[in-house]
């Protein structure tokens, strides 16, 4: 796996990520830790004052992650 975009993020991390795919309304209600948390990891970014997923951050979300992956299995 690439450790590029392998990262071992939380439950809340995870769910955090995939409310950043639709547009901004439903992604208004995040937990603003878990979204810093996104953010300092380049995964997640504000624009106009929305939080918004980054290209990074779509790269991980499509992957998954190991983790995410062993679980599936």
């Amino acid at each position: 796996m690439n450790a590029q975009f392998d990262y071992d993020l939380t439950p809340n991390q995870w769910e955090a990520l995939k409310t950043l795919r639709v547009p901004a309304p439903r992604s208004r209600g995040l937990n603003r830790l878990v979204l810093d948390d996104l953010i300092a990891l380049g995964l997640a970014t504000m624009r106009d004052d929305l939080p918004v997923i980054t290209p990074r951050g779509r790269k991980v979300l499509i992957r998954g992650s190991s983790r995410l992956w062993d679980v599936a299995a």
